[in-house]
């Protein structure tokens, strides 16, 4: 299993758009195939920053989820949304691996 951890840099004059945003992919994201831990916006702190944090099998799954989610109604409206409304102003994804679980145990 991969989490993938999105890292938005937002306008911070546009949080509700961000917001609406997180909602739709909290649809859009689980029926096209990966496991949506959640999205996150500012709160306290920077005003900037934003995430995305959800799981999926493996870099091959990652791929088919994309095409489907390209091709997912919701999605394409989405990110329509975004382009048009400009509250992105930067996108970074990471894949990581959980290597603490079980946790407590050791090896």
């Amino acid at each position: 299993m991969l989490t993938c951890f999105i890292r938005y840099q937002i306008d911070p004059t546009k949080t509700a758009q961000f917001e609406q945003y997180a909602q739709t992919w909290g649809q859009a994201i689980p029926r096209n195939g990966a496991d949506l831990v959640g999205y996150y916006a500012p709160h306290e702190g920077s005003s900037t920053l934003a995430y995305g944090v959800y799981n999926i099998p493996s870099l091959s799954a990652y791929e088919t989820y994309r095409a489907r989610l390209a091709s997912d109604p919701l999605g394409r409206q989405n990110y329509d949304f975004a382009m048009k409304e400009k509250f992105i102003l930067r996108e970074d994804r990471t894949f990581l691996k959980l290597c603490s679980t079980p946790h407590g145990e050791l090896k």
